[in-house]
């Protein structure tokens, strides 16, 4: 249990602390704590929200703290998340590898059509006006928020009960999934693909020059000299050069940047094995890949302090529809698309569930893995303009509101629990 504590202190206690001074904050002087948000680092930048001339040209670009953190320094959190999903696929005992991975990745699909679904046919049930405001907003409730959502689901099952197992490994699978949304159905300008040739050029690049080609220079000798030189001296210094050519190829494309990173993350020399996110041995693994994060450490824990500063200052009276919709896509259509998706897995389709587990526990996955918090906040201030408007509510303000709300899914998991009569598995 130390090890999640310490993993959620890392990740995610700063995280709440900037999310808590920003509702404080904005609903106590908003004028100053938009200010704060929007201030401006640097007028005229290559890096920045892009200003368009009368043809659709990008004409300049302003760095504000709002950039600075969102798109470029959450760049180095979805690594870190595309570092777990990349490990999870690739290794031979990756988690989501095999017949064992089966089972959860259908769940993982019902807990993104599930919440799509009813976040949508509910905006239908309120109107076109409504339906059109908020609609771009479809993704908000498919994200789940790894670090609580494992921790509640300990709390609720026990560390060694099955179904833990199955939540991480419906978490990870869920990651992946917002990544590749992101990516694909949230651009942040006019879409360029030229540009990322740069981050594929990038990514070859530094691949063969300081994995592949040392590796191949060292075959039959034993102490491996190129590649320990490589790694001794170059240390990650290659690979960080890559990823800000990544970051600006993204950029330049349209594409979110803070996904920037993710080509350059299989690209660094990673280890045979993975123990998994919340293994103790994790923290003993001394390959580049492994190294890169522990250095990150700290500095992303700053990140998301600032990034729940900058994003979560919601004015309460911003509460309206799209905080209902995101609230309802997460705390009802996750628990009942990974119940009818994961037992059509088990069941109808054979793949069966891990020993030990019922299939009502899915229901309680379900309601745990709708804390969507980080991954749906971001989305929820990628998905919307800050002027779009529903009546007298800002949109994006309120669905921010839904996201933050989704903490309730917490002390919902646990009512579940009690329920369900889950039987603790301690281990």
């Amino acid at each position: 249990m130390y090890r999640v504590w310490n993993f959620l202190t890392n990740y995610s206690l700063l995280l709440i602390i900037g999310a808590s001074i920003a509702l404080v904050w904005a609903n106590i002087d908003a004028t100053s704590y938009h200010h704060f948000v929007h201030f401006e680092i640097l007028h005229d930048s290559w890096v920045g929200h892009a200003h368009y001339d009368a043809n659709g040209a990008v004409e300049y670009r302003t760095l504000t703290l709002h950039y600075l953190v969102n798109d470029v320094l959450m760049a180095f959190f979805f690594a870190i998340a595309a570092k777990e999903v990349w490990e999870a696929v690739i290794l031979k005992n990756g988690s989501l590898r095999g017949k064992k991975a089966a089972t959860p990745l259908f769940a993982t699909l019902g807990g993104m059509i599930g919440p799509i679904a009813v976040y949508l046919g509910l905006a239908l049930l309120l109107g076109s006006e409504t339906y059109d405001a908020v609609a771009n907003g479809w993704a908000i409730p498919t994200a789940t928020d790894i670090a609580f959502s494992y921790l509640v689901g300990r709390l609720v099952f026990g560390a060694g009960h099955p179904a833990v197992r199955f939540l991480l490994l419906l978490a990870i699978a869920d990651d992946a999934a917002g990544l590749i949304i992101l990516a694909i159905f949230y651009p942040s300008g006019e879409l360029a693909p030229e540009w990322l040739l740069l981050s594929l050029f990038a990514a070859i690049a530094v691949f063969y020059f300081f994995n592949r080609l040392p590796r191949q220079l060292d075959r039959g000798k034993e102490m491996r000299p190129n590649s320990t030189w490589v790694r001794n001296k170059l240390s990650f210094w290659p690979y960080l050069i890559a990823a800000c050519a990544s970051w600006y190829g993204f950029q330049q494309a349209g594409i979110h940047p803070a996904l920037g990173l993710l080509p350059i993350v299989p690209t660094i020399p990673h280890a045979d094995r993975a123990f998994g996110i919340f293994a103790e041995a994790e923290q003993y693994l001394t390959d580049l890949l492994n190294h890169i994060e522990h250095i990150l450490k700290h500095p992303v824990e700053v990140v998301l302090f600032f990034f729940g500063l900058l994003n979560a200052g919601v004015e309460f009276s911003s509460i309206g529809s799209p905080t209902w919709l995101v609230l309802a896509g997460l705390l009802i259509g996750k628990p009942v698309g990974i119940l009818l998706f994961g037992w059509f897995a088990a069941r109808p389709l054979g793949l069966g569930l891990p020993e030990g587990m019922r299939i009502i526990d899915l229901v309680v996955i379900g309601c745990v893995a709708a804390i969507g918090f980080t991954v749906s906040l971001f989305i929820a201030a990628v998905a919307f303009d800050s002027a779009v408007m529903l009546g007298d509510v800002p949109v994006q303000d309120a669905a921010k509101m839904g996201a933050l709300f989704s903490f309730f899914a917490a002390v919902i998991s646990l009512i579940a629990g009690k329920l369900t009569k889950v039987q603790k598995q301690h281990g």
